[in-house]
């Protein structure tokens, strides 16, 4: 599978191109940072809220919003990354530049193989069509041919359990729903590279472990997953190796046993902390 570059070239990218170790990277990061920019427009409800705020309509002020900054990582072939972290930290723009949805502002994103990716539920499901027609549409968009994905396409109905609702518009589904059929499209396209953005946490526990157990065959098959989770549980369970991202940085990596552990000590100290001692260790981390 010949590998796809984004971005800019960078100086650790040498190593992972020298002889036959590039094969066994799926997933390279080399410096890699994603910038936003945010409006700091207020949202004029009325007349009024606008004439009161009109420099700032005028302007149209922005400030940068840094998801990721200088991010350098490497997954292997087969390997199982957890991802961990708190909100806003960096977990989901991590994925989606690995996915390729989003591209990096800075640095270099090496991805071998082919990806399936489940970020974020009925993403790239349209609701207007049956289930039917968007486990085509959504097969053929991760990378099958249509004749491939209409062959899989039963599997891909028989693991959802929808029954006759997979011929009913997508709008009636509810969200567990959305899920099964997300999750049974990712799995049975032939992915190398499983990418899942918390997604696991919808439906029901019988479905789950169904899910779970799918996960843990994939691993078995040699592909190469990604999981960002919030579930402490799940990081040991599925992953041979973690880390954890803070303000679009990584703080911590090794054994998920030893990750989840130093994560949850922080959380369980600023939790300990005095409100003004919590401000100054959010204006301590704030510094370059």
């Amino acid at each position: 599978m010949p590998s796809r570059i984004l971005g800019l070239r960078g100086r650790g990218m040498e190593a992972i191109e020298r002889g036959g170790a590039a094969e066994e990277v799926a997933i390279a990061f080399d410096n890699v940072s994603k910038h936003y920019s945010l409006s700091l427009q207020k949202q004029a409800t009325d007349f009024k809220t606008m004439l009161l705020h009109l420099p700032r309509f005028i302007s149209n002020a922005r400030r940068p919003f840094v998801a990721l900054d200088g991010v350098s990582l490497q997954v292997r072939r087969g390997e199982s990354l957890g991802i961990i972290g708190p909100n806003g930290s960096g977990k989901s723009t991590t994925l989606r530049v690995m996915s390729r949805i989003t591209p990096p502002t800075s640095g270099t994103v090496t991805v071998r193989g082919r990806v399936s990716a489940l970020l974020e539920l009925g993403s790239g499901f349209h609701p207007q069509i049956t289930g039917r027609e968007n486990a085509v549409l959504n097969a053929v968009l991760l990378g099958l041919t249509l004749s491939e994905a209409r062959a899989v396409l039963p599997e891909i109905i028989a693991f959802s359990e929808l029954g006759d609702f997979i011929d009913q518009p997508m709008r009636t589904y509810s969200s567990g729903m959305f899920f099964r059929l997300g999750f049974s499209v990712a799995v049975h396209v032939q992915p190398e590279i499983l990418l899942i953005d918390e997604v696991l946490a919808v439906g029901d526990a019988e479905f789950q472990k169904k899910c779970m157990d799918h996960i843990h065959g994939l691993r078995r098959q040699g592909v190469t997953l990604v999981l960002v989770t919030h579930d402490m549980l799940n990081l040991p369970m599925f992953c041979d190796r973690g880390i954890l991202i803070e303000h679009g940085k990584i703080t911590d990596e090794g054994t998920p046993q030893q990750v989840v552990h130093n994560y949850l000590s922080r959380v369980e100290r600023l939790l300990s902390l005095r409100d003004e001692e919590r401000e100054q260790l959010k204006l301590a981390q704030a510094l370059p």
